[in-house]
């Protein structure tokens, strides 16, 4: 059995977790945070990590599941999990992060363009 299939002890895990939350929240940019998912994660979870947001983004925006199959390459299901999951509260803060981000993203062009 591997390492990461055995059970923890309930306060060991809560306290790594903890840790894990902290450091993450520690992080002070961008870049350290890329720097760190990049080096924490492989490759196909950091993939899988990051398909799981667009497809949460994709389908509050509206788009198809087709659409969204062909162009992030996940099934069906995958899409339907996440679906599932987007009520959850971790779900609703990051969609909500996002969205604000687009818009101060929107309005910074728009103040761009006005000001030329």
């Amino acid at each position: 059995m591997r390492t990461s299939e055995k059970n923890l002890n309930p306060s060991l895990k809560k306290e790594i977790e903890n840790i894990l939350t902290q450091t993450i929240s520690d992080l002070r940019d961008l870049n350290e945070t890329k720097v760190f998912l990049e080096d924490f994660f492989n490759k196909s979870e950091l993939e899988a990590f990051t398909k799981r947001l667009a497809i949460a983004y994709w389908l509050k925006k509206g788009r198809s599941y087709n659409n969204i199959k062909d162009n992030l390459k996940v099934s069906s299901a995958t899409i339907a999990t996440v679906q599932s999951m987007m009520d959850k509260p971790g779900f609703k803060l990051a969609l909500k992060k996002m969205e604000a981000e687009e818009w101060a993203n929107q309005w910074a062009e728009r103040i761009k363009k006005f000001i030329k």
